[in-house]
Order: C-alpha cells, then sequence, then structure tokens
C-alpha cells in the first residue's frame, strides 16, 4: 500500500512538471511549412496499420490541420506542425480515444495517445490538444 501511494505522488509531481503553456517566442521560433494536402489519407494509413480490427467508422477526424506547438517537458520531446484532432474507437482496452496528429512536409512527425503511445502521458496530451483545436474529446 505504501508503494502504491509513493508511486501515486511521484506520477502527480511528474505531471505537474509538465507545463505544457507555450509562450509567443516559442510559437514564432519555428517554420511549420505549408499545410498538408493529403493528411486524411495519411492518418487513414497510419491508423490502418495499427489499430487491431479498424472498423468503418472507427476513425473520426475531428479537426482540420492547424498550427500547433508542443513544447519540450520532462516527459515529452518538443513537437509542433500542422496537427490534427482524431477520435478513434477501437476494441479493449482502449475504446474510444483521443489522439493528435503532427505534420510537417506532408508526412506525420508526431502522434500523441496512438496505439504505439497509449498510457497517461500521451492521454493527457492528446486530450489537452484535441481541446486547443476546436474539439474537446466527450466519451
Amino acid at each position: 500500500m505504501k508503494r502504491a501511494l509513493i508511486g501515486i505522488v511521484f506520477l502527480c509531481a511528474g505531471l505537474a512538471a509538465c507545463d505544457t503553456a507555450v509562450r509567443r517566442d516559442e510559437l514564432q521560433s519555428v517554420d511549420y511549412g505549408p499545410r498538408p494536402q493529403h493528411w486524411q489519407k495519411e492518418i487513414q494509413s497510419y491508423l490502418q496499420l495499427r489499430l487491431k480490427e479498424p472498423q468503418p467508422g472507427a476513425v473520426d477526424i475531428r479537426t482540420e490541420p492547424k498550427i500547433l506547438y508542443q513544447r519540450d517537458t520532462a516527459l515529452r520531446a518538443r513537437q509542433y506542425g500542422w496537427a490534427v484532432c482524431v477520435w478513434v474507437t477501437d476494441r479493449e482496452p482502449q475504446g474510444r480515444y483521443p489522439m493528435t496528429f503532427f505534420f510537417r512536409d506532408e508526412k506525420i512527425v508526431a502522434v500523441n495517445n496512438g496505439p504505439d503511445d497509449f498510457g497517461v502521458i500521451g492521454s493527457r496530451y492528446a486530450r489537452e490538444q484535441c481541446e486547443l483545436l476546436g474539439a474537446p474529446f466527450r466519451r
């Protein structure tokens, strides 16, 4: 019991250290490149390879690409580019969950909370970013 409590304290401290607020100078310090043209096809291809049993309607693309900057923290590397919020419905254990995709030069350069990135941290980033992109996640 004591170990579990200590683990929870460290997890909470780690999450608190993830200051995701972005300063204006950070936003302007990078080149986002042109808006991607084939982003929907890239997302579908990415998920087709990773979902357990992809079903029609399993991928709900919630936003158009928008510029987004994810600052560097102790738990995540800096990411920036044209971001898209996607809600995915997959078989267990995850069920329905949000994801964010970052694009630069027509390529996916980062994904938060995808099948390769499940966990508390990826989920938190995806939820926050989907909200910033205009698609707050609701189960």
